[in-house]
């Protein structure tokens, strides 16, 4: 793991909270995941950063010089940022992000559609957070972002967070697993398989599962970290098991199964800054986006027959929520 500037606000932010619990809250992360990567920074770094106390995390003398450096850095940092940020936006162009979801492609349609003198250009990053600090900054117009139960995306200052839609995870497996023949399938009988997962800074993916897996009583072997691509090549293998999307179409040597009870769920996010070109197209490019969306699950035949079997869960809202009201709304 390379030290990324992120890690200097985790650690930043332990420091003016006085807390890891504080922390965690003041960052959106649970405790535990905060925890967690404290302990990877303090190993990057190579030295123990804070002491906890009964009164709180107080810095170490290590940490100390780590968090004089950060605090130098980071303004400095910031400034940059924002600057490329105005340096790169022009006029007639419009800047999209994306998550590993399957609605880039329909909100850049949509833009184009709307404002089709526009310049679209787009980029993917695994973290939605990530995305998130891109809108916020002003490197992006408009992104596709993603998140799960308890993990709900920050409000952030001047952007419109629209949910689409929650849809659940499924189960990814070799075709030639013997789980593969069942329709559905128990999170309890996959714990004991060995698992290719996210690596775990990229987001909260990996500690969402982690916990849901935790509630079977046992702790998955996960000697696999891989995405995209890598991680359906593991799986084909037959080396691995994993979770992924509903929308994701089965493909020769892998096959998607729902998981019984849907323990596991993911949430379609738009969001879009409010000073920005697409602000007044907001009501629009939801219902393109949204009538994309169920063209995608009709050409999954497993998500299309969970639909069918689970009509109130897989509702969409009617209407969409207008953008001058739009906020973080669970469906």
């Amino acid at each position: 793991m390379d030290l990324e500037v992120r890690h200097l606000r985790v650690v930043c932010a332990i420091a003016e909270t006085g807390s890891l619990t504080r922390a965690a809250a003041s960052l959106r992360m649970t405790q535990p995941g905060l925890s967690a990567q404290l302990r990877r920074i303090e190993n990057m770094l190579g030295g123990k950063l804070f002491d906890r106390q009964r009164a709180g995390a107080v810095p170490t003398a290590f940490g100390e010089f780590v968090l004089t450096r950060a605090r130098a850095i980071l303004p400095g940092v910031d400034a940059l940022l924002a600057d490329t940020a105005r340096r790169q936006a022009a006029p007639g162009r419009i800047r999209i992000g994306s998550v590993g979801a399957p609605l880039l492609a329909h909100l850049v349609l949509a833009t184009r559609r709307f404002l089709p003198g526009a310049e679209v250009t787009s980029r993917c990053r695994y973290s939605p957070v990530a995305l998130l600090d891109d809108l916020a900054a002003g490197r992006l117009e408009a992104a596709v972002l993603g998140d799960h139960p308890d993990q709900e995306l920050p409000p952030r200052a001047g952007v419109t967070l629209v949910p689409l839609v929650s849809e659940p995870v499924f189960a990814l497996l070799p075709s030639t697993h013997p789980l593969a023949e069942q329709e559905t399938v128990a999170l309890a009988q996959l714990v004991d398989c060995v698992w290719a997962v996210p690596r775990p800074d990229a987001d909260r993916t990996r500690e969402y599962w982690s916990s849901a897996c935790a509630s079977a009583g046992r702790r998955t072997a996960t000697p696999y970290e891989a995405e995209g691509r890598q991680l359906i090549e593991l799986v084909r293998a037959g080396l691995a098991v994993s979770l992924c999307q509903a929308t994701f179409l089965e493909s020769p040597g892998v096959v998607v199964r729902p998981l019984a009870g849907n323990p596991l769920w993911y949430r379609h996010v738009l969001a879009w800054r409010r000073d920005g070109p697409l602000a007044g197209h907001g009501d629009a490019i939801l219902r393109t986006v949204t009538a994309g969306y169920l063209d995608i699950c009709a050409a999954s035949p497993v998500y299309a027959r969970w639909r069918r079997h689970h009509p109130e869960a897989a509702r969409l809202p009617a209407v969409p929520v207008p953008a001058a009201d739009a906020g973080l709304l669970r469906m």
